[in-house]
Order: structure tokens, then sequence, then C-alpha cells
């Protein structure tokens, strides 16, 4: 055929001209999630089957990272046979790596006559194009790859449209899906914690009372993202501001916000531990110890799930201090701490400085018996153990078991008259109240 000679050309030889430059023709029965190769060249003999599942070729072309080849998660795959329905005309540009090579490829589909029946024709684009796509994607990336999902919602025809998910296309995505469908699809993806309230917020009638024209509104959680992975989302919803007081449109969006909450997150962690920690010893403070003994005292009352404490003393710590000075009893208190701390952490316990030289444990599941028992070890380790610049010590220790009836002020006294009875006792002892 003479290409420059367009005058000649008759249909006949545009269709040869189509048959002999089309990478791939593909037709579809999407009833019977079905597709058949008519035509396949270079690459697509790779990409394709003669024959195969409809929905095999949706998850191909559709549903994978786009400059990648991992597939999204099952939770996802979910979406895949309602990506496949079309009501005309459809082109899209996908990227798909074939062996390890990224092919952008351009994607048309024609609907036949006849239910769910396309005509899928597809070329890869040569190297010059595909950069010119990328130059042209990754301008306006900046503003968008914090958005990994977006659409549109009519509640009244209860439909979503003009679907956006960057980590698959930066084109728009054709679906034919009902609201209500798609909010019991989703869910699936986001943390169980938080799939009440996404429920809640995607509920019609929420939205309708709830949003006035205009209005946006947003909640953060963890939602699993198409890489298979938890990261912490922000999930907006904003109604479309129109005249008619009846006109329930909204867009949905989902925000990547997974750095900077876990950068929040990790500074809320550092100023809990300023304010829970003894600056000296590291280990819980008295009022985070208060809070443990309380919080032990209710788990018991609820599940009655046996709760021992005890409080331990330094015997003769102002001897450390006057003899060795406050730098070496600075030493003998952090030694000590990790001592009871690497013990209470084999033991179920929980422990922290009292304040001066008492320190106190909260030990759960520890009946009276077992707490005898912990208290004596401890009182043991510490007098075998030898100590920086003054040798050995010996501590004294009070217990008690949370009985019904109790609160913090009767638990803790009972405790306390337990310890000043061992140091009256001559020290070095256990006694339990």
């Amino acid at each position: 055929m003479d290409s420059h000679n367009i005058d000649n050309m008759t249909l006949e030889d545009a269709i040869d001209f189509f048959k002999d430059n089309v990478d791939a023709l593909v037709l579809v029965d999407g009833k019977v999630n079905k597709y058949k190769s008519i035509i396949r060249k270079g690459n697509f003999n790779k990409l394709l089957k003669p024959t195969g599942e409809y929905n095999e070729l949706i998850e191909k072309l559709w549903y994978h990272l786009s400059k990648s080849s991992d597939n999204v998660p099952e939770k996802y795959k979910v979406f895949i046979p309602t990506s496949g329905h079309f009501s005309g005309k459809y082109a899209r540009r996908v990227s798909v790596k074939i062996e390890e090579i990224l092919c952008v490829i351009q994607v048309s589909i024609y609907p036949l006559n006849g239910d769910e029946k396309y005509l899928f024709v597809l070329d890869e684009l040569d190297d010059r194009q595909s950069v010119d796509e990328s130059l042209t994607t990754e301008k306006v990336k900046s503003f968008q790859n914090t958005y990994l999902f977006s659409m549109y919602i009519d509640l009244v025809k209860d439909t979503v449209n003009s679907i956006s998910v960057t980590e698959l296309s930066d084109d728009i995505i054709n679906q034919e899906l009902k609201f209500s469908q798609w909010r019991l699809m989703i869910v699936n993806a986001i943390n169980t914690d938080y799939q009440a309230q996404f429920m809640e917020w995607t509920e019609p009638e929420y939205l309708k009372n709830n949003f006035a024209p205009g209005k946006t509104a947003s909640f953060d959680c963890l939602m699993m993202n198409l890489e298979g992975k938890e990261i912490w989302v922000k999930l907006i919803f904003s109604r479309v501001q129109t005249t008619i007081p009846d006109d329930y449109r909204f867009v949905y969006m989902v925000q990547d916000i997974n750095e900077t909450t876990l950068d929040l997150i990790e500074t809320m962690n550092k100023y809990e531990d300023l304010a829970s920690k003894d600056p000296l010893t590291q280990i819980y403070n008295h009022g985070r110890m208060e809070t443990e003994i309380k919080n032990a005292i209710n788990k018991f009352v609820e599940e009655q799930i046996p709760v021992s404490l005890m409080i331990m003393d330094i015997d003769f710590f102002k001897h450390v201090n006057d003899n060795y000075g406050h730098a070496v009893g600075d030493l003998t208190l952090k030694r000590f701490a990790n001592i009871v701390t690497d013990y209470f952490d084999d033991n179920n316990g929980v422990v922290g400085r009292w304040g001066g030289e008492e320190f106190v444990a909260v030990c759960c599941g520890a009946d009276r018996e077992r707490a005898l028992e912990m208290a004596e070890e401890i009182r043991q380790k510490v007098s075998f153990e030898t100590f920086a610049n003054v040798g050995n010590i010996t501590c004294s220790v009070g217990v008690t078991t949370v009985i019904d009836g109790d609160d913090f002020e009767k638990a803790y006294r009972r405790m306390d008259n337990a310890l000043y009875e061992a140091k009256s006792s001559g020290r070095n002892c256990v006694r339990i109240s």
C-alpha cells in the first residue's frame, strides 16, 4: 500500500494495514469470563494466552502497582470482576512489566453487539512515547502522590465514578459499581479497630444528616495499601455544594499520612516516656506506678485474676550517701533498678521507683503464695549482688495481695504496713499483710 496516496486507499487496505500494525487483538465474553487472542505479536505473546479467563486479563492490565509487576493483595482483587464492565468505548494507557521489562501499553476497548462482549485493541508504545508519558506524569506527582484514592459518590443514584487509584494508574479507572457495594467491599482493607467508624461514616443516612453542602470532614485510620502493608491514612469526605437541597453528591479521598503520623507517634512516645519514667533510673515513676496499681485492682475486680503488690526498700541507704557520696548513691539506685526490672520482666511484673530508695512492683497472676516466693527471690538476688564501691547491700520487702473490696488506698496501706513490719524485724526480710 502506498502510504503517500490515501486517495486510492480502500476499506480493505485500511483493514490490512490495521492487521499488519496492531500488536494484539482480543475478543472478550464477560458473561462466561473468557477471552480469546486473535492477534498476538512481540511481547504480547508473553503477556497473553491464546485463551484465558477475562478476570485474569483485567488483573494483568489493571491490578498491579503501576511501575511494578507486584500484585495487589487479595482484599483488593475483589474489585476485579466489577472493573471489566464497559457501557461505551474506553481507552487507557497502562504500565505492565513483561519479563522484568516495563512496557507502556495503549488499551482501546470497543463494546460489541451482545451483553458484556468486547474487542480489546492493545499496542505497545515506543520508547519515546513512554518517556514523554513518564515526564508528563512526574510533573503532577508532587501534588498527587499523597492521595492514594479518590472517587465521586452520588447517594441518590447509589453510584461511584471517576475512580482514581494512584498506586495502580495515573488515569481514571473504569468501574461499574454501586456505592452500597463498594463500602462493603473496601471495609475489609480497613484495620479492624476502625471498621465500625468507617461503616458509620459511609452509611448514606449518616452522610445525608451530618454533611451540609460544602462541608468537609475526615478521620485518620490504619488501612492496607496496594503493597499489602497497613499504613496511616486520612479518609476525607466532602459534600459537593449545589443549589439543590436533595442533591447528595460527595467527593471521597484517601490521603497517605503514614510518615507524618509515625513521626508524631514517635514524638508522643518520647513525651510519654518523659512523663512516665523516673529520670535517674529510667524505670516507671511514682505517678505511673500509681496508675499501674489502680489498673491492676480494676483487672482483679473485672476478671478475678490474682494480683499482688510489693514495696522494696534499700536498707540503710542513707549510709551509702553519707559514706560514699550521692554520685555513688545514684549508681547504687540505678543498679538496684536494673536488678528488679530484669527480674519482673521475666515474671510478668511491672516495677517502678516510688521515691528515694523505695521501689514498687505490681504482679498480675501472682497469688499470696507466689508473691511471697517472688519477694524472697528478689531479696536474695539483691543480697548476693556486688554493687560498685559499696559492695553488698540488702533490702526489706512488704507484700500484699489484692482482695475483694480493695481500692488503691486500702491495698497500699497494707503493703506499706508490711514493709514497716519488715524493717522493724531487723531488715533484709519479707513480710506480708
